[in-house]
């Protein structure tokens, strides 16, 4: 599954599929430039300390 990373937050949001850009489920990235987000697999950001779940974009995490 693919995620947003927020590189400023280091916090990982659901990408929004069938969409271009960086579209999230939250809409929390809507307002971050597109210098800051890169998609990324979440998978693979969940094992990275450094790197927070969405608590809107998933309902077993914190943050936002």
């Amino acid at each position: 599954m693919d995620g947003v990373l927020n590189e400023t937050t280091n916090t990982v949001h659901k990408h929004r599929t069938g969409r271009s850009d960086f579209r999230t489920h939250c809409g929390a990235t809507s307002h971050v430039t597109h210098d800051r987000l890169r998609l990324v697999s979440i998978d693979r950001t969940t094992t990275d300390r450094n790197v927070s779940r969405c608590g809107r974009c998933f309902a077993d995490a914190g943050g936002y």
